[in-house]
């Protein structure tokens, strides 16, 4: 039988390691990222590890348009969905483990594909490649509806009754007090 020093410096050498991995695998996650451009190359993006956009670049020629807000959210979209092939080739030191595979699917999860080019959410038309950007004055789609006003303040709250002071023959449950102060 070993002894115990030993066995407690393998612990201490295997826990040792176990760190030195952890760290390395944290840095080589943080190192991820992916960067993704619009079809017109007047956008581009680029989201870190976790998904969060962490560099926008626009052109100068889309600047003012007002669909490029829509524009820009679909080419993050776009790049956070590249985000689980990006983790698999940037963290070899879990590949092929359980561990890489469950990262992969909950990415996945989170971060699916953007909707293909046609009609997306709100009912706007995604250009064509030479007519990246439409005026929202030229969609054939009526103006939102109006804010509603805000509701007036709620009335305030009525006083609360004082609490009754407990008298020492009151501070046991049996003595026939109200227990459910």
């Amino acid at each position: 039988m070993s002894n115990p020093e030993q066995l407690f410096a393998d612990f201490e050498a295997k826990l040792a390691d176990a760190q030195r991995k952890a760290n390395q695998m944290r840095t080589e996650i943080e190192s991820v990222s992916v960067s993704e451009r619009s079809k017109d190359g007047q956008i581009s993006v680029r989201v870190n590890h976790a998904g969060n956009l962490v560099g926008l670049e626009i052109g100068p020629s889309v600047r003012d348009n007002p669909a490029l807000a829509q524009e820009i959210l679909r080419v993050v979209q776009s790049a956070q969905s590249k985000l689980a092939g990006a983790m698999q080739t940037g963290v070899p030191s879990i590949a092929g483990t359980e561990t890489m595979n469950e990262l992969v699917n909950q990415l996945h999860n989170e971060y699916p594909e953007p909707e293909p080019t046609g009609f997306v959410e709100g009912g706007h038309r995604e250009a064509d490649e030479d007519d990246r950007f439409v005026a929202e004055e030229e969609l054939d789609t009526p103006p939102p509806p109006a804010p509603k006003p805000p509701a007036p303040p709620a009335p305030p709250a009525p006083p609360r009754a004082a609490r009754r002071q407990q008298t020492d023959h009151e501070d046991d449950y049996f003595t026939g007090g109200d227990f459910l102060r």
